[in-house]
């Protein structure tokens, strides 16, 4: 199995851009000394606490410091803009990269930038997903002249094109015929993770899916796939959850029920948001529980995998044998400030040096097994 971490990121508003910047590439760096395969940014343009308009340009600085880290857009959020805009920026990305990326598409899930780009139909959304996704993959894949019309955008160059200058034409991937694509899901049941299986498309499972739904979107991988002619694949699963890993069981819980804990931050920020938008019944561990009675210490017993080394992998493998093959777990990130970078830090390195080791040995005794 692989592993990464997907990295909102989510910080505590306050502080200027360039100090989450300066964290959150420390962090990079520590995932590429550790080994991680794999590092998701998210995409925000209207919330300081969740502050980076753009992965790509983040993820970039990182390209001449690393070697083997793949980057994950979590996610371009593709009603935002036009779709010859991103085809062109994934391209020159995936270059400059050398192919180290993956290209994370969705709709998006900060009600700001909704506003801000006027999409806050969630239909409309939808079809902008399909029709953005369609027009990048016809321009990596045509030359000019182009004429694509759509119910959203139009995408056309027919007169202003000189194959002797180079001009008219739009600039292609470096991995052919396109990098790998990614659609996020934080809902059971999943449409779009039906569409992932329809396409051949991998998909990547939020970590605000409940553990007792997640099984529900392999279901519909598996449908989509037996509906596109796609024969279904585990590695192209991705399932992020909140994991928190220290030397013993006492001490993880210690650190993250203190109240300085980043995710006491996180998880806070995440139920006020719900409230707000009136999903507070997605973090209830039963269906006949009170609003008042949904605390944030409640939410980490439910959706933190927290322990020893020992501990995580045992629940890692009990996850993974009730919901399905998953190929890459990413962990969530946390915020660094007080004593979290070093909590964080630890966490991360376990994980990755002994966590995964156990986990991986464990998938290939039940392999056998099942042989």
């Amino acid at each position: 199995m692989r592993l990464g971490l997907f990295m909102m990121p989510l910080h505590p508003p306050g502080p200027p851009m360039h100090v989450h910047i300066d964290q959150d590439t420390r962090k990079c760096l520590l995932l590429e000394e550790l080994g991680y395969d794999e590092l998701w940014l998210g995409e925000h343009f209207s919330a300081i606490s969740e502050p980076y308009p753009s992965p790509l340009m983040f993820m970039a600085n990182l390209i001449p410091q690393t070697k083997n880290i793949r980057f994950a857009t979590g996610v371009i959020n593709l009603p935002n803009r036009h779709p010859a805009v991103i085809a062109g920026e994934i391209a020159q990305f995936d270059h400059l990269s050398r192919g180290r990326l993956i290209f994370g598409a969705g709709t998006g899930s900060l009600g700001s930038d909704y506003e801000l780009f006027q999409v806050g139909d969630a239909a409309r959304r939808q079809r902008m997903l399909v029709e953005s996704l369609d027009t990048i993959l016809k321009i990596w894949s045509s030359k000019p002249p182009y004429d694509i019309e759509g119910e959203f955008w139009t995408t056309r160059i027919q007169k202003s094109i000189s194959e002797e200058l180079g001009l008219g034409e739009m600039p292609k991937p470096f991995q052919q015929p396109h990098p790998e694509i990614c659609l996020p899901s934080a809902s059971p049941n999943s449409a779009t993770v039906r569409l992932a299986g329809q396409r051949g498309w991998s998909f990547v499972t939020s970590s605000l899916l409940p553990p007792k739904l997640v099984a529900t979107q392999w279901t519909e991988y598996l449908r989509g796939c037996e509906e596109g002619g796609h024969e279904p694949d585990g590695r192209k699963w991705r399932l992020s959850r909140n994991i928190f890993v220290a030397g013993t069981d006492e001490e993880a819980r210690k650190r993250i029920m203190d109240p300085r804990s980043a995710y006491q931050h996180y998880l806070g920020y995440m139920r006020t948001v719900f409230k707000n938008i009136g999903k507070l019944d997605s973090l209830k561990s039963r269906p006949d529980m009170r609003d008042d009675e949904i605390t944030v210490n409640g939410i980490i017993e439910e959706r933190v995998i927290f322990g020893s080394p020992q501990t995580v992998a045992q629940k890692l493998l009990a996850l993974r044998e009730q919901c399905g093959p998953v190929g890459t777990f990413l962990v969530t990130g946390a915020d660094w400030s007080g004593p979290n970078e070093e909590w964080e830090s630890e966490s991360l390195r376990r994980l990755a040096k002994e966590v995964m080791p156990l986990v991986n040995a464990g998938n290939k005794t039940s392999r056998v097994a099942a042989e």
